[in-house]
């Protein structure tokens, strides 16, 4: 520690089979550090190889409806829907209107919104039913578990 002109910092470092790292050069004076910088490089790499690691992915299921869809494929996709949750997956719920089923819209609406209720204490819903084009989709995040 201490205050060095560049030369002698230089021969400081290579006395110790070291490199001489500028740490901020913005400061008054320069502060530098003697350090091995490779080695420094590999420590940093390691420390976000383990952040990325740590980083959860999100995955995203799809599930879809007809606007008239009967009771038993409700109750099935809704089971797979469970699923889905309780794995971390958000979930994209859609009624897709094909032809003129389009008039059904309230059907579909319904359909998802009933689907967010009985869904309710695995996941919220992150986006309510709206409409784009043929689809009406639904956005459910799951539910943090402690």
């Amino acid at each position: 520690m201490g205050v060095y002109p560049i030369k002698q910092a230089l021969s400081i470092a290579d006395e110790q089979g070291l490199d001489l790292v500028e740490i901020s050069p913005k400061a008054d004076p320069p502060v530098c550090k003697v350090m091995d910088y490779k080695k420094f490089l590999y420590e940093q790499k390691k420390r976000e190889k383990a952040l990325k690691a740590k980083a959860s992915k999100v995955v995203v299921k799809e599930i879809r409806f007809g606007p008239q869809t009967d009771d038993h494929d409700y109750d099935f996709k809704k089971k797979h829907a469970e699923k889905f949750l309780k794995d971390g997956a958000k979930l994209k719920a859609f009624v897709f209107f094909k032809g003129r089923s389009i008039v059904f819209k309230e059907q579909g609406q319904i359909l998802l919104l009933r689907l967010a209720q009985d869904l309710e204490e695995f996941g919220k819903v992150e986006q309510m039913p709206k409409l784009e084009g043929k689809r009406m989709t639904m956005f459910i995040a799951p539910k943090k578990t402690k």
